[in-house]
């Protein structure tokens, strides 16, 4: 089994995957609640509440599952806050030190790359390998708060990534239009929220969607297009709108999204699409994913919820699934007896 451990940003978080079952177990801390009144993430209060749970969920994870069968560990060592990513791997070291098994490192994104085939795993665990070769190559989209790419995953599993954003990410995009019109942090599931009772296109808002050719993300012009807006109309109207600012900006953000993932189909004969990340749980932009997939008839497969943020459970997967592009650098430091190593 494989004992995973996750702090790039504010959330500490413990997994345990069985590659003959699935995940096992799945612990978590959320630090949402400390940081919203800052209205974004401390990297100093965030490092701190990492070296306060680790310990606790760790425990947990001991105690619900054991660590016996435990045959390697796996970390995330990068991207994220250097401080805070720090306190995971150096847990990670003393655990593989202390249960004698190997370290590997895995990327983030890498994680999110393969948390759509979570769920395809759990199904069948015995016919995964099978199952997943026919859904390649596979064309993904990690929308998050940090990160806004296009990958593929070829035949023997290697990861390409075909674009990405120039300025913000689409979450970032979202949760600074949210402290634009004043709903708090984080602020895309508040936009999504309000935008329900709003008209999508009662605002046109920049696309910067670009050439065919193009496959690159923008969303600074969207923030700024905002701003202006909004400081053109007097308060009270602002705040009567609210509604319709956060559909028209989100399908803004949507509609970029889609009709890059639209451009990307069309240059390959992708057999799967996939949508992963914190803003994958946005259902609008889940629907507008799965409406691109049924043009070319393949099959959509987005992460489960409790997999879209940031989480050991993906990357617990990806250090068995990805077999191409775990780091094996933390590996090699742990190759020589643990005692002398501790020394």
């Amino acid at each position: 089994m494989i004992l995973a451990l996750e702090s790039s940003c504010d959330e500490t978080a413990v997994a345990v995957f069985d590659p003959a079952r699935g995940l096992v177990g799945e612990w978590i801390h959320s630090q949402i609640a400390l940081h919203e009144k800052h209205g974004g993430v401390v990297p100093d209060l965030a490092t701190r509440e990492h070296l306060r749970n680790f310990g606790p969920l760790l425990e947990r994870a001991k105690s619900e599952i054991g660590f016996e069968n435990v045959t390697k560990i796996a970390v995330t060592n990068g991207p994220g806050l250097a401080a805070c990513l720090a306190i995971g791997v150096a847990a990670a070291k003393s655990l593989a030190l202390a249960l004698r098994v190997p370290l590997v490192g895995v990327n983030h994104l890498r994680g999110h790359a393969w948390s759509p085939f979570i769920a395809l795993h759990s199904e069948a665990p015995e016919d995964f390998d099978a199952r997943l070769g026919k859904l390649l190559p596979h064309l993904g989209l990690i929308v998050s708060g940090g990160n806004t790419l296009l990958f593929t995953i070829d035949a023997a599993r290697k990861i390409t990534v075909l674009s990405s954003t120039r300025d913000d990410a689409a979450g970032e995009a979202l949760d600074k239009g949210a402290k634009l019109l004043g709903l708090g942090y984080p602020g895309g599931p508040l936009i999504e929220k309000l935008a329900a009772g709003g008209q999508n296109d009662a605002f046109d808002f920049p696309r910067g969607l670009g050439p065919r050719s193009e496959l690159d993300f923008s969303f600074s012009g969207l923030k700024t297009s905002l701003r202006y807006l909004i400081e053109k109309m007097a308060a009270e109207e602002v705040r009567s709108k609210i509604p319709d600012l956060c559909a028209s900006y989100q399908q803004a953000v949507i509609d970029a999204l889609a009709r890059k993932t639209h451009f990307a189909l069309e240059r390959e004969n992708f057999k799967s699409l996939g949508l992963s990340g914190g803003v994958a749980n946005n259902r609008t932009l889940r629907a507008a994913l799965e409406a691109e997939a049924k043009r070319p008839h393949i099959p959509f497969f987005a992460a489960q919820p409790q997999h879209t943020g940031d989480n050991a459970g993906m990357i617990a997967f990806a250090a068995w699934a990805d077999t191409t592009g775990v780091d094996r650098n933390l590996e090699m430091a742990l190759t020589v007896e643990p005692s002398i190593a501790l020394a």
